[in-house]
């Protein structure tokens, strides 16, 4: 079966199907392929397989989690009980660490991806915290906004309005190619000479139209992201690939809140 193409390096277009293999060949209990047992073929009657709904709602269940991380490490943050570094260094290093083996050990997910949500949950904590001593309701804003534009894009697709076809996906992923472009050049320039960056967002107007494109891009992701699962749930990936696909979407989620975040706070200077 085709998997759709995405931009998000977590849900690669064989990820999905590849699981599906191996599950048919082992089978649910270690059945190696050629062995014929009918119980441990991965159905949806039985519930191994992974669907949509179940897809949507593990994802719910980590950001959920995020969310209970996020409020502890703002909490502590807005304190001053804990420096914001510590939590953004160690909650990036711990959420770079179970990111990787969740991308290589995705039977893992159901433990590893709730662990992940958690550390992100500490980072955006602390960042939040950050700008919300900068610009007042900021936060509650960049967090509904976040969850709008998640629901309207999977309302859009879900309805047909916007599909994953082969001209929209190239172009969501040049476009998101570009932005990562972007980020590396203004990242190494702004090593040597800082005013590059400074220059490039002290404009609110240069700022402004940046975030709206980045924010935009990032949003039409989750549509590729929507037919990339959807497409997993129907060549018949296995259950645990549900925790793995509420990962992958959590990671252009993450993504989503962090520029919206930045967008808000372009519109609120004076």
């Amino acid at each position: 079966m085709n998997i759709t193409r995405t931009s998000n390096p977590t849900l690669g277009k064989n990820v999905f199907s590849s699981e599906a293999n191996t599950q048919r060949m082992t089978g649910a209990t270690g059945t190696t392929f050629g062995q014929s047992n009918a119980a441990t073929e991965p159905t949806t009657a039985n519930g191994n397989v992974m669907t949509m709904k179940g897809a949507i709602n593990k994802t719910i269940i980590l950001f959920a989690i995020l969310l209970i991380t996020g409020i502890v490490s703002w909490k502590m943050t807005w304190s001053g009980q804990i420096a914001p570094q510590i939590f953004l260094i160690g909650g990036t290093i711990g959420g770079l660490i179970f990111a990787l083996i969740t991308s290589f050990a995705k039977k893992a997910a159901p433990i590893t991806a709730p662990i992940y949500a958690a550390f992100e949950g500490i980072v955006l904590g602390s960042i939040s915290a950050m700008f919300e001593v900068a610009y007042s309701g900021i936060v509650f804003q960049a967090i509904s906004l976040t969850l709008l534009v998640f629901g309207l894009m999977l309302f859009m697709y879900k309805t047909g309005i916007l599909k994953a076809s082969g001209k929209f996906i190239k172009g969501v992923a040049i476009a998101t190619g570009a932005i990562g472009i972007f980020y590396l050049v203004s990242f190494i320039v702004g090593l040597f000479t800082p005013a590059f960056n400074e220059f490039l967002f002290a404009n609110p107007l240069i700022g402004i139209g940046i975030s709206v494109i980045i924010v935009a891009v990032a949003a039409l992701n989750l549509i590729l992201d929507f037919s990339t699962i959807e497409s997993g749930a129907n060549s018949g990936a296995p259950k645990y690939m549900e925790w793995y696909a509420g990962f992958g979407l959590m990671v252009t989620l993450v993504w989503l809140y962090i520029e919206i975040l930045r967008l808000l706070s372009y519109l609120r200077r004076d």
